[in-house]
């Protein structure tokens, strides 16, 4: 890469870096407001943190003291992936994978558990993924990352890790050579502490592991012993946590900061102490075929390197070589490492852009600019990852459910009514949401598909389908693999808004031909209406295995056709999950709360917290997967003495428990 755009890369990598900067950015701090958390390694900076800024050093760290972990330590296991027949007969299913190092916020300052704003990076497009690193990281505020719980919630569901981020910056940007020897440092007996702490924190918050980035110049051999050292302690600890080590192209082993570009001589012992590599952005076609080569010489598959693809700045017009990553002729040469893809938010007009905007720019970057998989655009130059890599899914058992929620909204639904008016995001309330959007298989005019988010069954968002139909078209909904029982029941709660049109259930009990082909579904009629319809169809006479759930729309008149999809439910029986219990507030300051409560045996989805307001209504607070809530800003209302707070239990049909109560006193 030339010194310019390396110059952009570590601009956009280190924003907010500085402290000045980092003391400008930050928020100033609620008292009771739970943020991710991030740490030093051990010694802190000179001076004072600016506001709204803790330092913190890892090596101090120990769980028993962190008053913020019941909010930020995920809950959602790690769902295992399967991958369907691929969409199109140039998505690879066993070759090049992906991975995105995406900021989500601030290193200060970022809320463990969303935001009262819609504007949030909420990604979707997890089927394309195979790792995720919470990118960021600070001179000025604290250098190794903890990924908050939504992500981790939302990518679990979806079978993607997360990786936590390690961040040595350049000497430019505040980086000191102190951390990186604090980050190595050996104890009395020969072992690194810190690699031991590093596992210790990402069980207690559930996350995958680390992405280590040493880019702190200065350094010599000793030095690079010392990393060598610990990245393989902390690959043999994390490995038996059941968690990964991806090490970035950056220390060379003579501990200089050399990016290659490569994998080489330089730095082949760190890969090999590391799960994968991301390769720096100098790579070149031959790099990466030699690269690839020296993986497999080393009995290491050559996709367990990333090359770097820098997104940050201009999208799907970025200029990448994509033949020497993902060839459409021959086998992939290696994996693909997307830096900075929340661009499709960022490039958007800040003062005006909406989540609609940002999922139709977010679909353009995954699916490519004809917006279906199963049809790539072969004039298009960015090579959307739709087009080379074969989506995956999590769709495995049963109940299973989703209301299409994306973790973000303008308000919050409950049964189709508005039960919060405020905008929002969080992304652990994210449904598994279809991997391949859209594929619609139609002979006639194909209408557009998008999440929508001007209203909502439950949630903030459904599924709008949108267009002038002279055809029937079968609009592809979720990849699956659910076993048929005699019991077993499809549910449909969906709306007509404008034009008329016929509505079936369509069930696939195989794969499809060929990639790209039409499954071979069974069609069910379903009843249909103009307000929300709740249409359950039982599988009579279908057995095996359900290997696709869609929806076939014929017009009845012709003209443009909108039909609605908030939500979809898979079932061979129904199940209320019990009340939680002990509601309770833990710490009140003004109209800051924090909640915490003990969930009852048995499956639970996530919690929701409503105010139950003087005249009888409910306002929606927030959900959560945690076991603890904060809700921020709240005030008496109509003269009221005490607030009286209602917390229930989601199950995954969305079926809800009796509430917990509790009153607090103004």
């Amino acid at each position: 890469m030339n010194p310019t755009r390396r110059t952009v890369l570590l601009a956009g990598a280190t924003a907010a870096l500085l402290p000045a900067l980092s003391a400008q950015a930050a928020p100033k701090a609620a008292a009771l407001q739970p943020y991710a958390s991030y740490w030093y390694p051990d010694s802190l900076p000179s001076g004072t943190p600016g506001t709204g800024i803790t330092w913190r050093s890892l090596k101090s760290w120990c769980p028993a003291d962190d008053a913020d972990l019941a909010f930020n330590a995920s809950t959602v296991p790690l769902a295992a992936r399967f991958t369907p027949t691929p969409a199109n007969p140039t998505a690879r299913a066993d070759q090049a994978r992906i991975q995105s190092l995406v900021s989500f916020g601030p290193t200060a300052g970022n809320p463990s558990q969303g935001s009262a704003t819609a504007d949030y990076y909420a990604l979707t497009h997890w089927a394309y993924t195979d790792e995720l690193v919470f990118w960021g990281g600070s001179s000025g505020e604290g250098l190794i990352l903890a990924p908050n719980a939504p992500i981790v919630d939302a990518a679990h569901r979806h079978g993607v890790p997360v990786l936590g981020n390690i961040f040595l910056p350049p000497v430019a940007y505040g980086g000191q050579l102190q951390w990186t020897r604090d980050l190595v440092q050996k104890d009395a007996a020969g072992r690194y502490p810190l690699a031991e702490r590093l596992v210790a924190v990402a069980a207690a918050y559930g996350f995958d592991g680390w992405f280590v980035n040493a880019e702190t110049s200065g350094g010599n051999t000793s030095l690079g012993a010392d990393m060598l050292g610990f990245l393989r302690e902390l690959k043999a600890l994390a490995r038996a946590k059941g968690q990964r080590v991806t090490w970035y192209d950056s220390m060379t082993v003579n501990g200089s900061v050399s990016w290659q570009g490569a994998l080489n001589s330089q730095n082949e012992a760190f890969f090999q102490a590391a799960d994968d590599m991301f390769v720096d952005f100098r790579w070149t076609a031959a790099k990466l075929a030699s690269s690839g080569e020296r993986a497999a010489q080393l009995g290491r598959s050559r996709y367990e390197l990333w090359a770097g693809a820098d997104v940050e700045a201009n999208g799907w017009n970025a200029s990448v070589n994509w033949d020497a990553i993902v060839p459409r002729d021959k086998a992939h040469v290696v994996s693909v490492g997307f830096y900075r893809p929340e661009w499709t938010r960022n490039h958007l007009p800040a003062d005006g852009r909406t989540p609609g905007d940002f999922h139709a720019a977010d679909d353009r970057f995954w699916t490519g600019r004809s917006l279906d998989p199963s049809h790539p655009d072969g004039t298009d130059s960015w090579r959307a990852p739709a087009v080379s890599v074969a989506d995956r899914s999590t769709v495995t058992s049963m109940p299973f459910a989703s209301v299409f929620n994306t973790g973000h909204g303008l308000r919050w639904y409950e049964d189709g009514e508005v039960t919060s008016d405020a905008p929002w995001n969080h992304l652990g309330l994210q449904d598994r949401l279809p991997s391949r959007r859209w594929v619609v298989h139609t002979e006639g005019q194909r209408p557009a598909v998008t999440f929508d988010f001007a209203d909502a069954w439950r949630g903030g968002s459904s599924v709008l389908v949108d267009g002038e139909l002279d055809g029937p078209a079968v609009v592809e909904v979720y990849a699956t693999r659910l076993p048929v029982t005699a019991d077993t029941v499809v549910e449909l709660i969906h709306r007509t808004d404008a034009g008329s049109v016929n509505v079936e259930l369509a069930v696939a009990t195989a794969e499809p031909t060929a990639p790209g082909a039409t499954p071979p579904y069974t069609y069910i009629p379903v009843t249909t209406a103009d307000s929300w319809q709740t249409s359950a169809v039982r599988l009579a006479g279908l057995s095996g295995t359900v290997h696709a759930i869609g929806v076939r729309l014929t017009p009845v008149d012709g003209g443009p056709v909108r039909w609605r999809l908030g939500g979809l439910a898979v079932r061979d029986a129904t199940h209320t999950p019990a009340a939680p219990t002990a509601l309770r507030v833990t710490a009140a300051s003004g109209g800051d709360f924090r909640f915490a409560w003990n969930q009852a045996p048995g499956d639970v989805r996530h919690h929701t917290l409503h105010r139950l307001l003087p005249d009888g209504t409910r306002r929606f607070l927030g959900g959560t997967c945690q076991r603890a809530f904060f809700a921020g800003g709240l005030r008496p209302e109509q003269g009221e003495a005490e607030a009286r707070f209602e917390l229930r239990a989601v199950g995954e049909l969305y079926t809800t428990s009796a509430p917990a109560t509790v009153t607090h006193r103004w």
